[in-house]
């Protein structure tokens, strides 16, 4: 007999059903359901500690997502055939849903707290992204864990026009938009996603229609959590200490003096020393003993003096900390070919910002594997970002690749992507983006935007149009309906501000976008002004890009391989390979090339790589002759194969021979052939007929003789 869970569902516009279950599996953890669509279910889970951290002022909060291969009946790869590390793209997933919830939790909530989020049954039509952080959120609305929520995402994708709540993995090929948006029932918490160069009116449309969706999953798990007995009665908790005469005074000593530095528009060590000074001279002013006593307090209180100032500095007297305008574009410049052995380069740096970003140009073998339970496939477009501890003047170990630098890494790649030419004459390569950012002061991703753009037109890859990218920052008053929208934000701008949004696009539209909003009630009005003042930015770091390079190089530089495409017939393929491989080594090795064959369709498509027109022409003209149909009266130089009584086996193109029989060698009387031929000689020959049934060639070489005059 089986347990009775409690379950609530939905319909989405096109009526397929979402049907969330809750109390029959995992019932030890805090809270967990099963979120399930068609067939693609999805459990999560949460566990929250009853102790915090002790000394922590922050919320210790893990988000994971696990895809199990068995949901669709698959084998993990690799050598132990078990799920280990995430791939880059449950990382991805798992960042969605972090972005989304963490803002949500109570400020002075310091419990060690755990989502987990696994699929455990997949349709490989159904996108199960998009569901996670509505599994996260009901899970955690059951449960009696302390939260702000509901929440919940959806993919919102425009295919022939027209928006989709949650489209399929057929629709989205044939997508011009793909954005993941989550919000609670009155705001929008974060946006994620590509596209391909829409407006400014339609990226507001497709939130718009986003947010619709999400209020009737929010209300449905409020309907849930209400049938729940734990969730109706949130646990009780005291994380913080405080001492309100500290406080008081800390303000009263510092504010003011925050308030001046902050003014001064420094640049960002000199400002976060002065900061820094100011601290230390008021924990100076205390006896040793309540200085270390009340350490965690004093950092935790003088932190709040200063996002207090710099954000009353510029919501009051409209100045940022950097002495620029609201909408004003830090300096910029950049250099292109810097890295005279890569296939491509650039430097990019806006203010304290720079990337360094190379680019390699490589083959089909060079293409990345996907391997995942839902999304197989190969990848010919890769972008990797690095963000080593030096860019900000720390010094920490090396610990491989974070989940930052992979979703920045990934932003970053959606940007570019739709304006790189698809496989084929235009674009024969694979390419791989490198960034390295040397310094950071704010959107160390656009600037591997800009940089990749810059980078990909030295490399002489036929790019559609430049990218460019800004991140904008948002500052509001609680208490009055005051806002300043924050152009190219700093560092400092984004960690104490109420938004981080990063715009890409090209002169003509918005390519991909990443939102993340920290505060509650952002207008429509606000969005659409943050929009503009986007897209005015974004040309500005387009016009000062086309002062080092407007278009792509016209060839590829001089050490980069040369790719050329071949089609042949499909039954060709076996003739070019040859038994076990040899007629494809031989003409390797004799033209100094590399030859990749894959059968696309009724056609082999042939990728000749070499380094040097002659071994190009030499490989070419091998591949030629084998896929050569031999034509009545053309002439060839020919290969005695085998020799008979009754004449000659020549091979006039590779694998095709034909007979020259003994009376067509010579217009004189032959009693052997023998006396005239030998196996391997080379002989010139015509080829004057094919049997119409079994295609046999007929050869000819006294016809390429003058005929002897009778005497």
């Amino acid at each position: 007999m089986s347990k009775v869970g409690i379950t609530k569902s939905f319909k989405l516009p096109d009526d397929r059903e979402i049907i969330i279950e809750t109390g029959k599996l995992a019932t030890q953890a805090d809270g967990a359901v099963v979120i399930k669509m068609g067939d693609t279910m999805l459990l999560a889970t949460v566990v929250s500690s009853k102790e915090p951290r002790e000394n922590v002022d922050f919320l210790p909060l893990s988000v994971d997502y696990q895809e199990k291969y068995a949901a669709t009946g698959r084998f993990p790869g690799g050598f132990f055939k078990r799920e280990a590390r995430p791939s880059e793209y449950e990382i991805l997933i798992a960042r969605l849903v972090d972005r989304a919830l963490r803002p949500l939790f109570p400020d002075d909530y310091h419990s060690e707290t755990q989502v987990i989020i696994s699929l455990i049954s997949g349709d490989k039509n159904t996108m199960p992204d998009a569901m996670a952080a509505l599994a996260a959120s009901a899970a955690l609305s059951v449960s009696d864990i302390p939260f702000g929520g509901p929440i919940s995402e959806v993919r919102v994708g425009r295919i022939d026009g027209r928006f989709i709540t949650n489209p399929s993995v057929s629709d989205l090929e044939n997508a011009d938009l793909d954005i993941i948006v989550a919000a609670t029932i009155d705001n929008i918490m974060m946006v994620e996603g590509e596209m391909k160069e829409i407006s400014e009116d339609e990226m507001l449309e497709a939130l718009k229609i986003a947010h619709e969706a999400i209020k009737v999953q929010c209300q449905v798990q409020i309907e849930l959590a209400a049938l729940v007995e734990k969730a109706k009665e949130k646990r009780e908790y005291s994380h913080e200490e405080n001492d309100e005469e500290l406080k008081e005074k800390i303000w009263k000593e510092t504010y003011d003096k925050v308030y001046a530095v902050a003014k001064k528009g420094t640049a960002k060590h000199e400002r976060h020393e002065a900061f820094d000074e100011i601290k230390q001279e008021f924990i100076d002013s205390l006896s040793e003993e309540e200085a270390e006593e009340k350490a965690i307090l004093i950092g935790r209180y003088y932190h709040d003096v200063e996002k207090e100032a710099m954000r009353r500095m510029i919501l009051d007297d409209r100045v940022r900390l950097d002495g620029r305008k609201m909408n004003e574009v830090r300096a910029i410049w950049s250099e292109i070919d810097y890295l005279p052995a890569a296939h491509g380069s650039a430097i990019f740096t806006r203010g304290e910002t720079q990337s360094l970003t190379s680019i390699t140009l490589g083959t089909k073998l060079d293409e990345q594997t996907i391997d995942g339970a839902v999304i197989e496939g190969k990848s010919n477009f890769i972008l990797h970002y690095n963000f080593p501890p030096f860019s900000t003047g720390e010094a920490r170990f090396l610990r491989g690749t974070s989940r930052r630098e992979v979703g920045h890494g990934n932003l970053a790649l959606r940007a570019l992507k739709p304006m790189v030419p698809p496989s084929g004459e235009e674009n024969p390569y694979t390419i791989r983006i490198v960034s390295d950012i040397l310094e950071s002061n704010g959107s160390s991703s656009m600037a591997t935007v800009c940089a990749g753009t810059l980078a990909l037109m030295d490399a002489g890859v036929k790019i559609k149009k430049p990218v460019s990218g800004i991140a904008m920052g948002l500052i509001t008053d609680k208490d009055s309906d005051k806002y300043a929208i924050l152009s190219d934000i700093l560092g400092d701008e984004d960690h104490l501000g109420d938004m981080d949004f990063k715009v890409t696009g090209t002169r003509d539209g918005i390519t991909a976008c990443q939102m993340d909003i920290k505060v509650d009630g952002l207008s429509h009005q606000i969005l659409k002004e943050a929009l503009e003042q986007a897209k005015e930015g974004r040309l500005h770091i387009l016009n000062e890009m086309e002062k080092t390079i407007k278009e792509p190089r016209e060839d590829y530089k001089p050490h980069v391989p040369r790719i050329e495409k071949m089609t042949v017939p499909k039954e060709f393929i076996g003739a070019i390979i040859g038994p076990g491989g040899k007629v494809i080594q031989e003409i390797q090795k004799e033209t100094n090339s590399t030859i990749i064959i894959e059968e696309v369709g009724e056609f082999g498509i042939v990728d000749i790589i070499c380094t040097d027109k002659d071994s190009f022409i030499a490989a070419k003209d091998r591949i030629k002759s084998i896929i050569a149909v031999p034509e009545v009266g053309e002439v060839y130089l020919g290969t005695v194969k085998n020799i008979t009584a009754f004449g000659a086996f020549i091979e006039i193109i590779p694998n095709k021979e034909g007979l020259l029989h003994i009376s067509e060698i010579d217009w004189k009387r032959i009693n052997k052939v023998e006396d005239v031929l030998n196996v391997g000689d080379k002989v010139k020959v015509k080829l004057i007929d094919v049997d119409s049934k079994t295609g046999k060639l007929k050869l000819s070489r006294k016809v390429l003789i003058p005929r002897p005059e009778r005497t």
